[in-house]
C-alpha cells in the first residue's frame, strides 16, 4: 500500500510565546490575550490542516509558557487530530519525575496525541532559579534523561545520581499510554553532545535552524546520523530528524518584506545586526509569496536530506494576532499541501515515517 502525504512528514508550527509590541500601535498584548492567542493558533492550525502544534517552556518575561502542560492540556480538549508536542521542555532544571507524570498524563488526555522535545535552555537566571547552574547544563541533560528514560519503561525504578534526591521502589504514575512512552526528541541548535544523546538513545534530533547558516544545520545533521548508524540503530539516512523555520507571507513578496520589515527591525533577537535581506540570504528566515516558501523549504532537503518533521514559527516579535491565523491560512491552504506532495515524490521508500504513538505501538506489539 503506497504511503500517505501525512504518513511521509508531518509540518506544524510552534511558539516560544513571547510578548512584544506592535511597532506601528506600541501596544503589546496582556499575558492572557497572549495566552488566549496561542489557543486560537492550535486551533487554526488543526482547522487547516496541519499536523503538530508545538509550544516552548520559558519561565522568565516577555514569555508565558511557563506551563506548557496545562496549555497542552486544554488544547488537547479542544482538539481531535492534530499532534501536540513541545518546542522545547527542559530537560535540565525540570525534575525528571515531574517530567515522566505530567507528559504521561497528557499523554492518556491526549489518546497518544502527544511527544515532547527535549532542551536546556540557553536563559542563564532561569537555572539557580530551580536550583540548578547553567555550567552543569549538559550533564544535567544527560543525567536527568537517562532517569526520564527508566521511569517510562520501568515498572519499579530504584536510582541515584547527582543532581537529585535518589530514589527507592519508585513507580512513576501513569505509567505510559499502551506501555508506549511519548516519543522524544533532542533540540539543539550548537551542542554536539546533544546530537550525540539522540543518536545513542535513537531518539529523534530536532535542529531549530532558524538563525543559522546552512552549513552548520549540514554539519550538526550529519553528526547525529553518523553517530545514529555507529549505534546500531539503522542506516544513518534513517535517522529521524526534524528542523524549524520561520515564515512570513503576502500575496506578493514585495507586500510581505515590507509587513514583516517593523516587526523584524524592533525584534531583540533579529534587530540592530544584520538587515532582512541578509539575513534571509543566511538563515532560513522567508518572507515572501507561498511560492517562495514553498521554494525555500524545499531547499531543506537538498541541503540536509530526507527528513521526518518541519515546524514553522509564525507568531511573536509583536505581529498582529489576524496576521498570525493568515499566515496559519497560507501554510494550511497553499503551502504544505505542495511541500506533502513534493517531499512524498522525492522520498524513498526506506525512509522511515515520522513517529506517532499508533507506529510505535505496532513496534512493540511485534
Amino acid at each position: 500500500m503506497p504511503r500517505r502525504f501525512h504518513d511521509v512528514m508531518h509540518f506544524g508550527i510552534f511558539t516560544v510565546g513571547d510578548i512584544a509590541p506592535d511597532p506601528a500601535t506600541g501596544r503589546a498584548p496582556t499575558e492572557h490575550e497572549r495566552i488566549k492567542r496561542m489557543i486560537e493558533t492550535a486551533l487554526k492550525a488543526e482547522e487547516v490542516g496541519l499536523d503538530v502544534f508545538a509550544m516552548g517552556e520559558h519561565h522568565n518575561p516577555p514569555f508565558v509558557t511557563s506551563s506548557p502542560t496545562t496549555v497542552l492540556g486544554y488544547i488537547v480538549a479542544r482538539t481531535s487530530k492534530i499532534l501536540l508536542s513541545t518546542s522545547t521542555t527542559l530537560i535540565t532544571t525540570n525534575d525528571p519525575v515531574k517530567i515522566a507524570e505530567d507528559y504521561a498524563t497528557l499523554q492518556h488526555l491526549a489518546d497518544g496525541r502527544v511527544d515532547l522535545m527535549m532542551g536546556r535552555g540557553n536563559t542563564g537566571p532561569v537555572y539557580p532559579w530551580f536550583g540548578k547552574d547553567i555550567r552543569d547544563g549538559i550533564s544535567l541533560a544527560v543525567e536527568n534523561y537517562a532517569l526520564l528514560r527508566r521511569l517510562w519503561r520501568e515498572d519499579v525504578v530504584d536510582w541515584q545520581g547527582r543532581f537529585r534526591t535518589p530514589l527507592q521502589s519508585f513507580t512513576s504514575t501513569p505509567r505510559p499510554l499502551d506501555g508506549v512512552p511519548p516519543f522524544v526528541w533532542h533540540g539543539s541548535i550548537r551542542s554536539p553532545e546533544i546530537a550525540e544523546q539522540a543518536a545513542y538513545y535513537g531518539d529523534g534530533f530536532f535542529h531549530n535552524n532558524i538563525f543559522w547558516p546552512k552549513e552548520h544545520t549540514r554539519r550538526m545533521i550529519d553528526l547525529y546520523r553518523t553517530r545514529f548508524e555507529f549505534y546500531g540503530h539503522g542506516p544513518a539516512d534513517q535517522a529521524i530528524v526534524g528542523l524549524g523555520g520561520q515564515v512570513y507571507m503576502r500575496r506578493r513578496s514585495q507586500d510581505a518584506i515590507a509587513e514583516f520589515r517593523p516587526f523584524f527591525d524592533n525584534s531583540p533577537v533579529y534587530g540592530h545586526g544584520p538587515s532582512l535581506e541578509e539575513t534571509m540570504e543566511q538563515t532560513p528566515l522567508a518572507v515572501g509569496s507561498p511560492q517562495e516558501i514553498i521554494d525555500r523549504t524545499l531547499q531543506f532537503r537538498e541541503h540536509f536530506g530526507d527528513y521526518q518533521r518541519q515546524l514553522f514559527n509564525v507568531d511573536g516579535m509583536g505581529l498582529p494576532h489576524q496576521a498570525v491565523l493568515e499566515q496559519i491560512d497560507f501554510l494550511g491552504e497553499e503551502v504544505v499541501p505542495v511541500l506533502r506532495k513534493e517531499f512524498g515524490a522525492l522520498r524513498p521508500s526506506h525512509i522511515p515515517d515520522p513517529p506517532t504513538h499508533e507506529s510505535l505501538k505496532a513496534v512493540q506489539d511485534r
